[in-house]
C-alpha cells in the first residue's frame, strides 16, 4: 500500500484483511456461502472507509494543528459517508445477505483496526 505513508495505519488495514479472512473461512465452513459472502462484504465495507481515512490523512502536508485537525475531521467524515453508502448498497443490491454474518464482521473488523493502529506503533529504545 504505497499510498499510505504512516505505517500504523497500513499495518491496521492489513489487520482488518487478516481478521476478515479469517472470519470468512470460519463463517464458510459453519454456515454456507451465502454468509460467507455476506461476512466478506462486512470486512469489505469497514476496510475500504478505514482505507480511504488512511489516504486523506497520509496526504496531509500542512504543519499547523488547526491543518492537522482539519484533516482529521475531513478523513473521518468521507470514512462515515461511505461506511453508510456501501452498507446501503449491500443491504439494496445483495439479496442474499445475511445480516448477522454482515454487521457481526463489520463490527469485528472496525474494532480490529482500532486495535491494529494501537499494536501498529513503533517504539525506539
Amino acid at each position: 500500500m504505497p499510498w499510505i505513508i504512516n505505517r500504523s495505519f497500513g499495518y491496521a488495514l492489513r489487520v482488518q484483511i487478516v481478521v476478515t479472512l479469517i472470519i470468512v473461512i470460519f463463517v464458510l465452513l459453519f454456515s454456507g456461502i451465502s454468509e460467507s459472502i455476506s461476512a466478506l462484504l462486512g470486512g469489505f465495507v469497514s476496510f475500504v472507509s478505514a482505507a480511504s481515512y488512511a489516504i486523506i490523512v497520509s496526504q496531509h502536508r500542512g504543519y499547523t494543528a488547526n491543518e492537522a485537525v482539519r484533516t482529521a475531521l475531513r478523513a473521518e467524515a468521507v470514512k462515515i459517508f461511505l461506511s453508510i453508502i456501501l452498507l446501503w448498497i449491500v443491504f439494496r443490491f445483495y439479496e442474499n445477505v445475511s445480516p448477522v454474518a454482515f454487521i457481526g464482521t463489520f463490527i469485528v473488523v472496525v474494532l480490529a483496526n482500532s486495535f491494529g493502529l494501537l499494536a501498529g506503533e513503533e517504539t525506539k529504545k
